[in-house]
């Protein structure tokens, strides 16, 4: 119970941190371009000029579209060193979907982390384990062999511990016995896989959420400019891409590892099996 409820903080967390990003992070676009000059055009006297070095007789579409600094959260890593850095650059000019992207590679790692360190301890080699359970069991009888057992974590000595114990009602209270320790230990084995799966499969949507934001913002700078060039779509088809490139980043690995995983627990479960039916093919064999 206390390790579900550090998950649940953990996801709670990631999700409150995700939510203040996004609401700090609004970046502020504004366009300035220099007035035109109503009156007549005087011959012999010079145009002037504004502090970017453009005259007032300079065409609107020359002049450049000042974006001012981003302010909030975005904009004090866009000013930090992180933000001048190139992966800081890319997350900068992948916008707010971003953080999402982060949020949801920062909870499939928690969880990758969890279970690959749940499922090394777990692991024990189990052809030694049932044959000290077993020349035990011959030996000195049932407890000294139900106490093996509790010297050895894992699955599989949980399981082998749960038969022993009901050694002295039959082979099929010990299967039954063994069966549903089975069930707990994979419920064990198997729990935070979901979130894993989740992020695998959520990752690219949210960048490709991100594209559709990105190019949405590109068609809305064309229709609001008189002239269309490159720089007027350049940062919308930037978020575009980089979301979706950082969502296939995240979800590629987590897809790779959640089958490893997935694989490891096929082992255990096939392990788990052959322990159990030589156990209770121990105790039938004594009986007789």
């Amino acid at each position: 119970m206390a390790r579900h409820g550090t998950f649940s903080n953990t996801v709670k967390g990631l999700l409150c941190v995700l939510f203040l990003a996004t609401a700090l992070s609004i970046p502020t676009l504004s366009f300035a371009q220099d007035e035109t000059n109503d009156g007549p055009n005087v011959e012999g006297i010079m145009a002037t000029s504004d502090s970017l070095g453009f005259a007032t007789s300079d065409s609107n579409s020359e002049v450049p579209v000042i974006i001012e600094r981003r302010t909030g959260l975005m904009g004090a890593i866009e000013r930090s060193a992180i933000g001048k850095s190139g992966a800081g650059e890319l997350f900068v000019k992948g916008g707010n979907f971003m953080w999402w992207l982060l949020s949801a590679a920062l909870l499939g790692l928690v969880f990758m982390i969890e279970r690959f360190w749940t499922l090394n301890r777990a692991h024990v080699n189990t052809r030694k384990l049932i044959g000290t359970v077993i020349t035990t069991l011959r030996n000195d009888g049932v407890q000294a062999a139900g106490e093996e057992c509790q010297k050895v974590r894992g699955p599989i000595a949980a399981i082998l511990y749960s038969g022993l114990q009901k050694a002295d009602r039959g082979p099929e209270a010990v299967e039954k016995a063994i069966t549903t320790a089975g069930t707990i230990e994979m419920a064990f084995l198997e729990r935070g896989l979901i979130w894993i799966s989740s992020v695998s499969t959520i990752a690219p949507l949210i960048g490709f959420l991100g594209t559709v934001s990105g190019m949405i913002n590109a068609f809305e700078a064309i229709a609001t400019s008189d002239s269309v060039n490159a720089q007027l779509v350049a940062a919308g088809i930037s978020e575009a891409l980089i979301t979706t490139a950082t969502g296939l980043i995240i979800a590629i690995p987590t897809s790779i590892t959640f089958n490893y995983f997935v694989s490891r627990i096929d082992r255990f479960v096939i392990e788990m099996e052959e322990a159990s039916a030589e156990l209770v093919e121990e105790l039938i064999r004594q009986q007789h």
